[in-house]
């Protein structure tokens, strides 16, 4: 089954205590996040590492306060979830990874069969990638609810309700890493 692992927005700015807009306990699931990139790369699938990637003066800093500004530390992601082949960096000036439709373009050539997404701020940017998968309609969504984060409980959950509702699935990574 061709499957592709969405690491969302895994960067220092967000998963480090010192990040310009750090996620509380983001840092403790960056172990989670490695694995599973790892694991993917290990079995041949894809992983699509989104990254915010801004500007100095960046429009989206009027909502949000500067961070992920391009070349810098906060930027980058950890080096845990690096890994040596099989992953696309995809970078975005926006909270929708879908908003330039070249995901869209990557996603076709691809063919996925199922997704599995991860990462930060659950109810924000991975948000929009779940959301933007299950608008394709092309393959199963499964979230990693143990390796990701959010600031607003409430909004989480009501993502997750959204994703069994259309009929995704919520699992945990050692029943991925188990497969």
């Amino acid at each position: 089954m061709t499957t592709v692992f969405f690491d969302v927005d895994t960067q220092n700015d967000f998963v480090l205590p010192a990040g310009a807009l750090y996620v509380p306990g983001a840092e403790k699931i960056m172990p989670v996040v490695g694995r599973l990139n790892q694991f993917a790369a290990d079995r041949g699938h894809r992983v699509i590492s989104t990254v915010d990637a801004h500007t100095e003066n960046d429009p989206e800093f009027r909502t949000w306060r500067p961070h992920c500004v391009l070349g810098t530390y906060g930027q980058q992601k950890p080096s845990g979830t690096i890994i040596a082949t099989g992953q696309t960096i995809f970078p975005k000036a926006t909270t929708n990874a879908f908003a330039s439709g070249e995901m869209d373009v990557l996603l076709d050539a691809i063919a996925a069969e199922r997704y599995i997404v991860y990462g930060v701020v659950t109810e924000i940017c991975v948000d929009a990638v779940v959301r933007g998968l299950l608008r394709r309609g092309d393959a199963e969504i499964h979230v990693a609810t143990d390796a990701v984060r959010h600031l607003d409980r409430a909004a989480a959950d009501r993502l997750f309700a959204d994703v069994e509702a259309a009929g995704g699935k919520l699992v945990t990574a050692p029943e991925i890493l188990s497969q």
